[in-house]
């Protein structure tokens, strides 16, 4: 055997490789109550860069999040996070504690899945070392455990305080529209009448027992009459309105939490009586099981020009000293689209005039008019004939102004009649700041 040659089973030494670490410092600042003391994003950033600056590390990125860690798969930061780990950009994380990784198994298991796969090498907090071994891992889910278990003990502890307050007349909640918090120190968690929104609450209520008021006329008066907004600067919408007269605290009681089937008795002071509550449902679910019968002759016909809602009217009656009452319809937009439209309203005999004007410029005869004439003067002629006796009638269709007729019936026409002639029009009719126009 010559001396370059190496013995039978022999195994040369191998130096492992190293494997660079490469860390992701991810600072989170949870929302929770219990943990406003703790340090905020920028000082866990300031104290780990310290410490990579102190024992060498490589930091590739900085991530920061505010989302809370009780849900699995709630945070997006941290979701990038797993996944840029699976493609190999860092392979380790810096953060100050256990807990701003995970409060959840989910993503507890998540971490430990990746360090069992090598793909983590290591996670550093500011006083501890985690590394893809047994022993750290194990005392990794422990902690993680632990943080999980604070979490489910202060629900726990939460509720039971929600409850107490509750059976003690509390309303554990931000207060509804009619009411504000107590600021005297001595009422903590008591709910007082708001002296400018609580009156108008109440005429709302006496509006629908006593006026027979409909929820969209009850919008209006609202806003319109009223000047209505809630604490938040806002208007009522129709969907919130009819949320406050369904609302048992009004009168004294409430449900907590909703649907939950447990009642109390309010420590607050009632705005209305429960007779006037139960009055309300009875209108209110008459007005949601028939429906707003009330129509009107040109709705659904038009859209807003600002902001592509549809068109509905109101009316309003005005009520003079003689006795005599005025009605008048109002069209607008419908604010679905935009809540902050301007578009205005329009008063409908003014609607009329310019529709009415609108027929010099449209084709007649293209959408139907003079079928629709035929079919009128021999309604007429069967009328004559077989109520009248008249056998003969000189009138023809080639005698009568197309367009006057299409004037007559948007002027002097049933709604029915001025609904079907608008129908016919192929050109799309738009309203904005008490003009109409035509879109082909």
């Amino acid at each position: 055997m010559s001396k370059t040659e190496a013995p039978i089973g022999f195994k040369p030494r191998v130096e492992p490789v190293a494997i660079s670490i490469k860390y992701c410092l991810y600072a989170r600042k949870s929302t929770e109550s219990e943990e406003q003391q703790i340090l905020s994003i920028d000082s866990q950033i300031k104290e780990m860069l310290e410490m990579a600056t102190r024992d060498n590390l490589e930091v590739v990125e900085i991530k920061k999040e505010s989302h809370s860690a009780k849900e699995a798969g709630a945070r997006p930061v941290f979701n990038e996070i797993v996944d840029e780990i699976r493609n190999g950009k860092f392979n380790a994380i810096l953060t100050w504690a256990p807990d701003r990784i995970s409060r959840n198994a989910g993503d507890l298991g998540r971490i430990v899945d990746l360090m069992d796969s090598g793909m983590l090498q290591e996670i550093r907090t500011y006083g501890q070392k985690f590394s893809n071994n047994p022993n750290e891992k194990f005392l990794l889910m422990i902690l993680g455990s632990q943080a999980k278990l604070e979490n489910d003990n202060k629900v726990v502890n939460i509720k039971r305080g929600l409850r107490a307050r509750c059976e003690m007349g509390l309303w554990p909640c931000s207060p509804p529209t009619g009411y504000l918090s107590s600021k005297n120190t001595e009422k903590r968690c008591c709910v007082e009448v708001d002296p400018y929104r609580g009156p108008i609450i109440r005429k709302m209520f006496e509006k629908v027992a006593y006026e027979n008021y409909s929820g969209r006329k009850l919008y209006f008066w609202l806003r319109d009459e009223m000047k209505f907004k809630t604490k938040n600067g806002k208007h009522l919408h129709l969907g919130n309105l009819y949320m406050v007269l369904r609302s048992h605290f009004y009168y004294g009681t409430f449900e907590y939490p909703q649907g939950g089937g447990q009642w109390y008795q309010g420590s607050h002071q009632p705005l209305i009586t429960k007779s006037l509550f139960d009055q309300v449902q009875e209108k209110i679910s008459v007005q949601v099981t028939k429906g707003d019968t009330k129509e009107f002759a040109f709705t659904k016909l038009m859209t807003c020009a600002l902001c592509g809602s549809g068109i509905t009217a109101d009316e309003k009656f005005k009520h003079q000293k003689n006795g005599n009452v005025h009605r008048y319809v109002y069209y607008g937009c419908t604010g679905r689209k935009d809540k902050k439209c301007e578009s205005g309203y329009i008063n409908e005999d003014e609607l009329t005039e310019q529709l009415a004007n609108l027929m010099d410029q449209i084709d007649l005869d293209s959408i139907g008019m003079k079928e629709r004439i035929k079919i009128e003067i021999e309604r007429h002629k069967r009328f004559q004939s077989g109520l009248l006796g008249i056998k003969e009638t000189k009138v023809r269709v080639a005698d009568i102004d197309i367009r006057n007729y299409a004037k007559y019936i948007l002027r002097e026409g049933t709604m029915l009649e001025k609904r079907e002639l608008l129908s016919c029009l192929r050109s799309k009719i738009n309203v904005a700041n008490k003009r109409i126009s035509l879109i082909k």
